[in-house]
């Protein structure tokens, strides 16, 4: 089975706004081994401004961006990147499932129809003293993990946090999928 991490970093919060994605992270590992496969990392030029209060969570100026590929080089290799999971996770899901989708949306791009997400933000309410969904740093500390608050908020490393997490949490008994991950969710179709 090919378990994906996925991770964006964007140009603010909604894309029906007009915000667009930056910076992707898909991360490929074989479940069986944990060990990665494959990955598909690129920053994209969004072709507008950054929102102050994005840039100065993930640090990507545009700046940065000029010169890289655009959204529409992008999305067909990213769908083909996703079409080949079994199960995505990702780390508040609710946020980077929907934002792809409206993304792909655009360009009439969409992802397979039984394409599995499982979210180790909403997940993981075990991994915090007040029950609260945690943040990628707080769930490595709950499972003993290292985290590097500098890096934080690039896609390649946040999802090397994450699915250092989430191998952690099945193996620990946290993730009981059953063989069956469609018990957790699914691609979630899209957010206003």
């Amino acid at each position: 089975m090919i378990v994906s991490g996925y991770d964006t970093e964007t140009t603010g919060l909604k894309w029906v706004d007009g915000h667009r994605i930056i910076e992707v992270g898909l991360l490929h590992y074989d479940f069986d081994t944990r060990k990665p496969v494959d990955k598909f990392v690129t920053r994209i030029d969004p072709e507008r401004a950054i929102d102050a209060k994005a840039q100065a969570v993930h640090g990507i100026a545009y700046d940065d961006l000029v010169g890289m590929p655009k959204w529409v080089d992008v999305a067909p290799k990213l769908v083909e990147e996703l079409n080949k999971s079994d199960l995505i996770v990702m780390h508040n899901g609710g946020f980077d499932a929907p934002f792809t989708n409206g993304e792909l949306k655009r360009l009439g791009l969409h992802v397979k129809p039984d394409l599995i997400g499982f979210c180790t933000l909403t997940h993981a309410r075990w991994a915090t003293p007040d029950g609260k969904s945690p943040r990628l740093g707080e769930l490595c500390f709950a499972l003993n993990l290292p985290y590097d608050p500098s890096l934080a908020h690039g896609a390649e490393y946040d999802v090397e946090r994450m699915m250092a997490c989430f191998f952690a949490g099945v193996e620990r008994g946290f993730y009981k999928p059953d063989n069956d991950w469609t018990i957790f969710a699914a691609w979630p179709e899209r957010s206003e």
